[in-house]
């Protein structure tokens, strides 16, 4: 594996270095200019390029085993990688259910396979995501894949005995229980968000309130128990404000928001097309500049993509008959820089700790990834150029299905180069595969 020299480029967006990557570590980090190249090293002029941790996604949805239609831990994880991501969590709603030790290893070794990223199982909650009695928890938390994320995400433990049990057992091994906070009664039949829009096309609404009750239902289980709770792709303005109450109060909770729930509103399902039909459903504007306020106040952890891709078929249909899901692995950094860091909410630093630190300390893997970008730490790393622009073509993506909300819209940024411990998964923005890094 070469050693590779990045040449005045700005590490969290300050002032220009070059870090030199030997060993799977960041062996030296000097002024612009100044380092020397090992012998037979690779070198990356970034003039004004941002040196970024390695992206950590902790809402992936891999389709293996049972979907390989829609996508394969292959595809998706080289997605992943072309989206400057280093690791990703996936989702337990494959088929099987990742619900047993088994299952969750056989994804983790698909992972190791693969090479792109390194991919940490979910455990599903509940046995088959039915709600009705906990699955294996422990054991998936004593297996090869350590895990520590558990959700029955596409479904909501609604029992609010079975949410306690498994927020108490969870504190054992210091996991978190990730919900999907949807009340499944006030959301039967639901097709897009419930407001002005959903009355005028006639769609059946999904209302805010669905979310929001679960939410601070959840948030009053987890104190009273003293547990971890995550609130997965929070999606309203009276979410937003809930969290924020739970975290004044000292509950231990974390939220996150997905890129779209930045950027898109319900007024898209307009024209009846399925690719804006998502779950939870895009909300209004005002929903968007809360998402938006709460993720720059530090109310809304992190940034998952809720990557969920699904064949042609599911999506090239009547909108009642289509499936929910967005992809969304190589368009977030970008969607993040058009939303937060060009309106200057965020810095370059802070979407370091939205997209990566937040997130690996979240789902227990910071001590291999979301690091300090310093001498000695693991060399998981983006490297951005926050001036380039890119029309977005889902045909054209790496994952193995095409289903973006982005098709045809222009965002800014471009990952030039990521780095898994040291060896190149993208190169000019191009996926290098393992054995090519290696050779």
């Amino acid at each position: 594996m070469p050693a590779y020299v990045l040449r005045s480029v700005r590490p969290l967006g300050g002032e220009p270095a070059d870090v030199v990557l030997t060993d799977g570590v960041i062996a030296q980090i000097a002024p612009a200019g100044a380092a020397e190249a090992p012998p037979g090293a690779v070198e990356i002029h970034g003039a004004g390029h941002v040196l970024l941790p390695g992206l950590v996604d902790l809402h992936t949805h891999l389709r293996e085993p049972g979907r390989e239609d829609a996508e394969t831990v292959e595809s998706g994880t080289r997605a992943a990688a072309a989206g400057g991501f280093t690791a990703v969590h996936a989702m337990a709603n494959t088929s099987p259910v990742a619900d047993t030790a088994g299952v969750v290893e056989q994804v983790w070794r698909l992972g190791q396979e693969a090479g792109w990223v390194d991919v940490q199982p979910v455990g599903a909650v509940t046995v088959g995501l039915a709600g009705e009695r906990l699955a294996e928890l422990g054991a998936m938390a004593d297996s090869k894949a350590r895990v520590r994320v558990f959700s029955d995400d596409g479904k909501c433990v609604f029992d609010p005995v079975l949410m306690r049990r498994a927020l108490e057992y969870v504190k054992a091994f210091d996991g978190v229980v990730a919900q999907h906070a949807q009340e499944p009664r006030l959301t039967e039949g639901a097709q897009m968000h419930e407001g002005v829009v959903s009355a005028e096309i006639g769609l059946a609404g999904w209302p805010a309130v669905a979310e929001e009750a679960i939410i601070a239902r959840d948030v009053l289980l987890a104190e009273h128990v003293g547990s971890r709770l995550h609130v997965c792709h929070l999606s309203t303005r009276g979410s937003v404000e809930i969290v924020r109450w739970a975290k004044a109060r000292g509950i231990d909770v974390t939220a996150e928001a997905t890129p779209h729930h930045l950027l898109l509103t319900d007024d898209l399902a307009r024209g009846y097309d399925p690719v804006f039909k998502v779950n939870p459903p895009l909300r209004t504007a005002d929903d968007v500049e809360a998402v938006r306020e709460g993720l720059a106040d530090g109310t809304i952890d992190i940034v998952a993509t809720d990557h969920a891709p699904h064949p042609r078929e599911d999506k090239d249909c009547e909108w009642a008959a289509a499936a929910f899901g967005m992809t969304g692995l190589e368009t977030a950094l970008s969607v993040v820089q058009e939303t937060m860091v060009d309106t200057g909410r965020l810095t370059w630093a802070d979407v370091a700790r939205v997209l990566s630190t937040a997130p690996a300390r979240i789902g227990r893997i910071g001590h291999a990834h979301g690091r300090p970008i310093a001498v000695g730490e693991p060399a998981n790393l983006v490297l951005v150029d926050p001036a380039a622009t890119r029309v977005v073509d889902g045909t054209a993506q790496q994952t193995a299905s095409s289903n973006t909300p982005l098709q045809g819209r222009e965002l800014p940024g471009r990952v030039v180069a990521t780095f898994l411990r040291g060896r190149a998964t993208v190169l000019d923005g191009t996926p290098v595969s393992p054995a090519e890094a290696v050779a």
